[in-house]
C-alpha cells in the first residue's frame, strides 16, 4: 500500500505528515509505516495500491475522475475562502514599481506545471477574464520555484497556490523579496483520493479523527482545520485550461 501526502511536505513540515499520517494509520489499524516520497506524484495516484495521497483539481477533473475515489478536501482556514477552498495568489517582485496585471502580463509569467489548478489554470483563467495574456511563459517545475525565478527576475509574475504562499512566508526568505497584487477566485482545493475498492468512508473518517488527535503545534505547522466533503461535481464543472504552448 502506498500513501503519500506530498502536495504540501516541505522539509519543516516533514515531521508534522509524518505523526498526521501515523495518526491517520493508527486508526485505521492498516497501512505503509512510511510516507511515500520518493515516487513521482502522478505514480502515485493512478496506482491500484493506493491508500491515501492529496492531488490537485486539476489532474482530478482531467484524467483522475473515474479512476480514484475522493476521500475528502482539508480545510487550512484560507481567509475569504470558503472551507475546503483556496485561490492563487500572484506575486511579483517587492521592488518592482509596476501596479497593473496588465504590465505584468506583458512580460513572463512563471508558472508549475500546466496540470496544476492554482499555479496554471485559475492564473490563466484570471488573466483571460480581464482580456489578458501572458506574453511569455517559464515553466519552473514547482511553487516555489515559480517564486524564485521571479525574486530572480528570470519571470514577472507568477500565481501560487495561496497554502505554498503561507508557508513560503513562515519558512522560506524568498518571500520577503516578492510581493502579492492580485488573487483569483476561490476554487475547491487540493483533495485526498484513494484507489477504487478501498474504503474511502472509513479513511475520511480517519483522516479526521487525526486531524483532531494532532498536536496543537503540528495543527499550526500544517494548518490543519478540518477535512470537508466537496462533490466531484464541483470539480469537474471548472473547465479545462488552454496548453502553455496556446496560451502566450
Amino acid at each position: 500500500m502506498i500513501a503519500a501526502l506530498g502536495m504540501y511536505d516541505i522539509a519543516p513540515l516533514q515531521g508534522a505528515n509524518d505523526r498526521f499520517w501515523a495518526l491517520i494509520r493508527d486508526t485505521l489499524g492498516y497501512g505503509p509505516h512510511r510516507l511515500t516520497r520518493d515516487t513521482d506524484l502522478r505514480e502515485v495516484w493512478d496506482s491500484p495500491d493506493l491508500l491515501l495521497a492529496q492531488t490537485c483539481g486539476l489532474p482530478y477533473r482531467a484524467w483522475l475522475h473515474g479512476r480514484v475515489q475522493l476521500v475528502g478536501t482539508p480545510d487550512y482556514g484560507l481567509p475569504d475562502c470558503p472551507p475546503g477552498h483556496y485561490r492563487s495568489v500572484i506575486v511579483v517582485r517587492a521592488d518592482d514599481r509596476r501596479e497593473s496585471l496588465d504590465q505584468f502580463a506583458a512580460g513572463t509569467m512563471a508558472f508549475n506545471d500546466p496540470l496544476s489548478q492554482s499555479g496554471w489554470a485559475a492564473a490563466v483563467a484570471h488573466l483571460q477574464a480581464r482580456g489578458l495574456a501572458p506574453a511569455r511563459l517559464l515553466r519552473s517545475g514547482g511553487h516555489a520555484l515559480s517564486a524564485r525565478a521571479v525574486a530572480e527576475g528570470r519571470a514577472d509574475f507568477a500565481a501560487l497556490d495561496a497554502v505554498t504562499w503561507m508557508l513560503l512566508r513562515e519558512h522560506d526568505p524568498v518571500a520577503r523579496e516578492l510581493r502579492e497584487i492580485d488573487r483569483t477566485e476561490p476554487t475547491p482545493g487540493l483533495p485526498l483520493i484513494t484507489a477504487p475498492g478501498r474504503n474511502a468512508t472509513a479513511i475520511a473518517a480517519a483522516v479526521r479523527r487525526a486531524i483532531a488527535l494532532l498536536s496543537p503545534e503540528d495543527r499550526a505547522m500544517l494548518h490543519l482545520q478540518a477535512l470537508i466533503s466537496i462533490p466531484a461535481e464541483d470539480y469537474l464543472s471548472l473547465p479545462l485550461p488552454p496548453e502553455p504552448e496556446r496560451a502566450a
